[in-house]
């Protein structure tokens, strides 16, 4: 098969080739931060309609976590709940970052996001995010009238980390006896703390999200590189992956995570999950946010498609 990337992804990479950005590897992580900032923010103009979003705090395991509620723009009630956990690395990005985002799974799922502001490494290395990440979503499991939730339709979802982080609540949740998810979605999620996968080969430079990159990212999340071996920071690397819920997996061919997001599609299917494993043949990691300046059909094909799947829960 010949790979061949979309002409816009193509246009995009090209114009942040111009402009010179140097790699999270070479960067302080403020500086980083300052830039993914920049780059993520879209116009007011062109965000997506919402009846309400509220700005709260909930109890977290070290103090308060902050959250931001939407409400879709026209859903019945009760509704499904979905739980976004954003990306970044562990490292980059608050809920401003994804407020695009959020705004359109609301919609497009007829359903209330919770998106999660959980604290980010190196101040706060793993299990924090992950510790912050299960708080929010028992504290959304456990006050459905105030989100105007239906118990039976809690989703668990985020992009990169936030997927990592979202199929380790999923596994925390089982292994606790925690709060019942009714479905959780894993957009080209980080599973394993591992580079040597074909598509690390293949996409380690020039797609935007660099080897290097992950490697930065990983090294500010762990406190020590033996961290990675556990499942909770690879899920991939978990033992058994049976009684999980049943999972919307992300891939887009020019990742480096390509491999591994669709290793764990496949393990979780060989263990009796409901898998439904979406490959973007063109596209690169991160595309997802895209909806505006730039925008990528692919983008709004995926939320819409996420949307569906929570809306027949």
């Amino acid at each position: 098969m010949t790979r061949q990337l979309h002409p816009d992804v193509r246009s995009l990479l090209d114009r942040v080739e111009e402009q010179g950005n140097p790699g999270y590897a070479d960067l302080t992580v403020a500086c980083a931060r300052g830039i993914f900032r920049e780059f993520l923010s879209v116009p007011e103009a062109k965000l997506d309609p919402v009846s309400r979003v509220r700005d709260l705090e909930i109890p977290g395991p070290n103090g308060p976590i902050p959250i931001r509620v939407y409400d879709p723009a026209d859903a019945s009630e009760p509704r499904p709940v979905f739980v976004f956990l954003h990306g970044g690395g562990w490292v980059l990005e608050t809920v401003d970052a994804h407020d695009h985002t959020c705004r359109a799974l609301a919609n497009a799922g007829a359903c209330t996001v919770v998106s999660v502001d959980y604290r980010l490494a190196p101040e706060h290395p793993f299990p924090a995010p992950l510790e912050d990440a299960y708080a929010a979503t028992e504290w959304a499991a456990n006050n459905l009238e105030s989100l105007a939730g239906d118990p039976d339709r809690v989703v668990v979802g985020g992009d990169s980390a936030g997927g990592n982080l979202t199929a380790a609540v999923a596994l925390l949740a089982r292994d606790r006896d925690g709060p019942d998810i009714a479905h959780q979605v894993l957009i080209y999620p980080v599973v394993d703390h591992d580079f040597g996968t074909d598509s690390y080969e293949e996409n380690a430079e020039g797609y935007l999200l660099t080897r290097e990159s992950m490697r930065w990212f990983w090294d500010h999340h762990l406190e020590t590189p033996l961290d990675g071996a556990n499942p909770y920071a690879s899920p991939l690397r978990a033992p058994d992956l049976s009684g999980l819920p049943p999972a919307t997996v992300t891939t887009a061919e020019f990742d480096p995570l390509r491999d591994e997001g669709a290793a764990y599609a496949d393990r979780l299917a060989k263990a009796g999950v409901d898998v439904e494993h979406r490959r973007y043949e063109d596209m690169i990691h991160g595309f997802v946010p895209f909806l505006a300046e730039p925008e990528l059909d692919a983008a709004r094909e995926e939320i819409e498609a996420i949307g569906a799947t929570v809306r027949d829960l």
